[in-house]
């Protein structure tokens, strides 16, 4: 491939495609305990829910920082992908503000999540910029973790609301796509294995009290939050032996390691087959890609 071909790549030529689809949520049907049937655990992730749109408006700009600095703008596939990474973070963020809203219409209001996490993340910003690249990328490296579990937990898979599930499932694939994107903008402009380190302790001191406050608060205004032996239940599914949680917890502490790289983690082969599964000829989603989207699959 000669340079001047290069510099025309986009973010689908590194395998980081855009995609616009329509999930058409508030059409659907599930109850506020979507997951399981459990308050506990569906309140966990409409808190997460919460945190994406301000989150990946954090993580883009962050990135966007350096999206100029020669050292990243003369790479041409490195180039592709932050273009690829903005965007596919973009729509993210869109997909669940709707979902957000569908969230709200069904008493399960996130403002007090959303300006929870805007003020923690306001903590963050106070940073310097290669500090924030540097908790960014702690936490695409949790995202990728939970976006695995998302694909791979036999439970969520079988017991969440179907429709809800399919944004769920095609966040997660386009996490693991891009997952090692700003860790390899860190790196070029010189990122240093101490930022990474600080960027643990910085990043769970400045956001972990505003989860579990926002989480506490959705399931206290439950009706159900009497229920303890529901409450176990739940906590079991996410903490328990076999529960969502358990292979996040096991593998998020690798990013402390001096020689630790996303892609170490080799998702590859699970991103095949949901990227099959989703959009190949029979792909749950196929039918729901909207403009370009749908126009280049069928290229």
């Amino acid at each position: 491939m000669t340079t001047a071909s290069m510099t025309r790549l986009d973010g689908a030529a590194v395998g980081i495609p855009a995609r616009h689809i329509a999930f058409p949520v508030a059409d659907s049907t599930a109850t506020h305990a979507f997951y399981d049937g459990n308050v506990l655990a569906s309140s966990l992730l409409v808190v997460f829910s919460a945190i994406f749109p301000p989150g990946e408006r954090f993580f883009m700009e962050s990135v966007r920082r350096f999206r100029d600095d020669p050292r990243v703008k003369d790479d041409p596939v490195l180039a592709a992908r932050v273009a690829g990474f903005l965007v596919q973070e973009a729509l993210h963020g869109r997909a669940q503000e709707d979902l957000n809203e569908f969230f709200g219409s069904r008493g399960k209001s996130v403002a007090t999540s959303e300006r929870t996490i805007r003020a923690s993340l306001g903590l963050l910003e106070r940073l310097s910029p290669r500090q924030q690249l540097a908790c960014t990328t702690f936490m695409e490296h949790f995202t990728a973790l939970l976006a695995e579990a998302w694909l791979t937990d036999e439970g969520f898979r079988t017991s969440s609301d179907p429709e809800m599930l399919k944004l769920w499932q095609w966040h997660a694939l386009e996490e693991l796509e891009h997952k090692s994107v700003a860790y390899d903008v860190l790196e070029r402009v010189g990122g240093t294995h101490r930022e990474r380190q600080l960027a643990i302790p910085l990043t769970v001191v400045a956001l972990l009290p505003g989860i579990l406050y926002s989480w506490a608060k959705l399931v206290a205004q439950d009706p159900a939050r009497w229920e303890l032996r529901e409450h176990r239940r739940g906590l079991a599914r996410l903490l328990g032996p076999g529960g969502f949680f358990r292979p996040v917890l096991a593998h998020v502490g690798a990013f402390a390691l001096r020689d630790f790289h996303p892609d170490e983690h080799d998702t590859r082969a699970l991103e095949n087959a949901w990227r099959e599964k989703l959009f190949g000829d029979a792909g749950m989603l196929r039918k729901q890609l909207k403009g370009r989207s749908a126009r280049a699959l069928s290229h």
